[in-house]
């Protein structure tokens, strides 16, 4: 069950600091009963009591930060603790389902009938490794099948990534040595490829105990290099109808969304071409959705001075709140994995934003 949610949520799409996969349980455990929640309140934990199912799926992570300890009480860890009483697993999709090719992104682009939507606002994965060295061609293929088996060469579902380029490498090999290629006492020049490959920092000295091992020189020379690795693009932005105004569109999210007290920066009677949409918190992103060309943007949680910078950018801005925005996403995941063939329990009902609805009639 875990492997079949990472399809629609890969882990490895998720943000650096984001707590996402399995975060109570047994992996290799059966899940007969899934429940899908937007995020495990007391009023979640109290169903799954009463009607248990074997994995909680929540969108939002209970242990956020580092935990030390689970004991019985209010809170994240008192919740925690409970479903790890009565051996509920929980896990978590978070932003790995945010920009993932149906996610919370898209869910709410097509919830908002956003045409021709495109990606913005990148969302950088976990730190890992890029690893480059240098070899004859004949060799680059058993080199990169070693540091595959040791881990490194993956890109989401692909594996054996590599980039190639051809060039010259110069080397005098000492009158001791036993060169691979060229002649010993000697200044040499060989065609060499350029090898370069992805690596988790985990599988660090594995990759390079796997490439040495592997490389057909004495002293082969390599380079292990930090990188921010892509994940995939946290909003998106598309047209809307010709003559769409601001004022419509906030009908339109109160309409879909059940968004009722809205926060809108911008003249209801401007007529939008491109709008943005960042489901949850979005405000880091409207200068990325200003840069992109949108001339509105549909989020939540945005503050005084991220809303007074984005009007000064000829940005206008529609704070919906954090939940509603993640809402049509949620509503997708369980269409999704109910096409899947998993039984799903429908918990999304019970944890309600946290906010007081009072829809209001924006002209």
């Amino acid at each position: 069950m875990v492997a079949a949610l990472a399809r629609r949520a890969p882990p490895g799409r998720a943000a650096e600091w984001d707590p996402v996969g399995l975060q109570l349980g047994d992996p290799a455990a059966p899940a007969k009963l899934v429940g899908l929640c937007h995020e495990v309140t007391a009023e979640v934990v109290a169903a799954v009591e009463a009607d248990r199912v074997d994995l909680l799926v929540a969108y939002h992570p209970l242990l956020f930060r580092p935990t030390r300890s689970l004991v019985a009480g209010p809170g994240a860890e008192g919740r925690a603790w409970r479903l790890a009483r009565r051996d509920v697993a929980l896990a978590v999709v978070h932003t790995g389902f945010d920009v993932a090719p149906g996610g919370a992104a898209d869910a709410l682009a097509a919830a908002l009938e956003l045409l021709e939507p495109r990606g913005f606002a990148p969302l950088f994965g976990a730190e890992s490794l890029k690893v480059i060295t240098f070899l004859p061609a004949d060799d680059a293929e058993r080199v990169l099948d070693a540091v595959v088996a040791a881990g490194a060469g993956r890109i989401g579902d692909y594996t054996h990534c590599s980039w190639r380029t051809g060039g010259l490498g110069t080397f005098h090999a000492g009158a001791e040595t036993d060169p691979a290629v060229g002649r010993a006492g000697e200044m040499n020049r060989e065609s060499e490829v350029r090898l370069e490959f992805v690596a988790p920092v985990a599988c660090e000295a594995a990759v390079v105990a796997a490439l040495c091992a592997a490389h057909p020189y004495e002293e082969p020379a390599y380079d292990v290099i930090r990188r921010r690795p892509e994940a995939g693009m946290l909003g998106r932005i598309g047209a809307v109808e010709p003559g769409t105004t601001l004022g419509e569109l906030c009908e339109r999210v109160v309409a879909t969304l059940g968004a009722g007290a809205l926060r809108v920066a911008g003249d209801p009677g401007r007529e939008l071409e491109q709008v943005a949409v960042l489901p949850g918190s979005g405000a880091d992103h409207l200068p990325g959705a200003a840069q992109a060309g949108a001339d509105a943007v549909v989020t939540g949680d945005v503050g005084h001075h991220a809303a007074r910078d984005a009007t000064d950018r000829g940005l206008a801005v529609i704070d919906a709140g954090h939940a509603p925005t993640e809402r049509p996403g949620l509503r997708a995941l369980l269409a999704g994995l109910a096409a899947d063939g998993i039984a799903v329990k429908n918990l999304l009902d019970l944890d309600a934003d946290p906010w007081e609805k009072r829809p209001r009639k924006i002209s």
